[in-house]
């Protein structure tokens, strides 16, 4: 993918307020602190504002993560590894066994009866979107929502002293998923892909963002740079804050994990894909 701030973009991402900066600034920050809701919001419309080419979309996570640069890291499961890159060997597995996952997961889409099953069977940025929103097996897809309460509300299930928020500015949507060759994006935006059955999507207004084009194998990746498949690059800015204050202002109170995760009772989508793990031997 492109690196977001060749030139340069509003953002937050230290102790100062909206400044000009460029993406390396914004990853090697420390985050801009932030006390309540309403303030990270405030902040966000700003950015919205002064960054009207991009369309932002928001990561929650209870630690800012790290490459061996000291820069954020925003990778896909598939592609992360304990120090380091995981190996040819680790990334033949994942890709593998996400193979395995995706035929399963037709099988037993079929066997449910769930509407969209040829559009499923068609488009493989789909199946690898169910397979990583509801966390089967790892894919080269990141899990971001367009809602920051949703966000900030992940970020705080970690019980963390600190939690981090990301904006990430992306190409404009349009449909279902959005493929942006000059960006090296696609954006799957979950709700239009998945049945309405299946509450989880729906709930946490979540999009899914890979590469494009697809990194479809060990094959492919090849062609790629280890630091290319991290959307750190697509960072417009950094906040933290102190979950145990942060949600104080009982107008904006944090989602609860209940709610974020719908048991599988009231999600079928998540009981197959429960199925699908099994099989998998997860």
């Amino acid at each position: 993918m492109e690196t977001i701030g060749s030139q340069k973009i509003w953002s937050f991402f230290d102790r100062r307020g909206c400044q000009v900066a460029k993406n390396a600034a914004v990853r090697e920050g420390p985050g801009h602190r932030v006390g309540s809701y309403l303030e990270l919001a405030t902040k966000i419309a700003e950015l919205q504002f002064l960054n009207r080419d991009h369309v932002l979309l928001f990561r929650g996570q209870g630690a800012d993560y790290r490459n061996i640069k000291r820069n954020s890291s925003l990778k896909p499961t598939l592609f992360r590894g304990g120090r380091g890159n995981p190996d040819q060997a680790t990334l033949a597995g994942r890709f593998d066994a996400l193979q395995r996952a995706e035929r399963i997961l037709i099988a037993e889409y079929a066997r449910e009866k769930l509407l969209g099953l040829e559009r499923l069977k068609r488009h493989r940025i789909l199946r690898w979107s169910i397979l990583q929103h509801y966390e089967v097996c790892t894919t080269p897809l990141l899990d971001v929502t367009h809602s920051i309460r949703i966000a900030a509300s992940f970020a705080s299930l970690a019980k963390t002293g600190t939690a981090f928020l990301y904006v990430l500015g992306v190409p404009n949507l349009s449909g279902a998923i959005t493929a942006s060759a000059e960006a090296g994006l696609q954006i799957v935006r979950l709700a239009s892909v998945c049945p309405p059955s299946a509450v989880r999507p729906h709930i946490q207004e979540g999009y899914l963002l890979g590469e494009y084009p697809e990194m479809s194998g060990t094959e492919q990746k090849e062609n790629y740079f280890p630091y290319e498949m991290d959307f750190g690059r697509r960072l417009v800015a950094k906040f933290s804050f102190a979950p145990a204050t942060f949600w104080k202002n009982d107008n904006f109170p944090q989602v609860a994990k209940s709610a974020l995760y719908p048991s599988e009772k009231s999600d079928p989508l998540f009981r197959l894909a429960l199925g699908v793990k099994r099989q998998l031997g997860g």
